[in-house]
C-alpha cells in the first residue's frame, strides 16, 4: 500500500515537473509573472520595479 502511494505521488511530482517546464508560445523565451509582462529593472539604476509606477530613483 505504501509502495503504491509513494509511486502516485511521485508520478504527480513528475507531472508537475512538465508543466513547470513549459513554455507557452509567443512569449520571447521569457516566462510570464503572473500576468505582468511590462515589469523589470529600471533602465537607470538596475533596481527591481514592482508594479506599473515610476522607479523611485525617479530617472526611469
Amino acid at each position: 500500500m505504501i509502495v503504491k502511494i509513494v509511486t502516485l505521488f511521485l508520478i504527480g511530482m513528475a507531472v508537475l515537473a512538465m508543466f513547470g517546464r513549459l513554455r507557452l508560445p509567443g512569449t520571447g523565451g521569457r516566462r510570464i509573472a503572473f500576468g505582468r509582462s511590462g515589469t523589470g529593472k529600471c533602465p537607470a539604476c538596475g533596481r527591481h520595479r514592482i508594479g506599473s509606477g515610476p522607479c523611485p530613483c525617479g530617472k526611469g
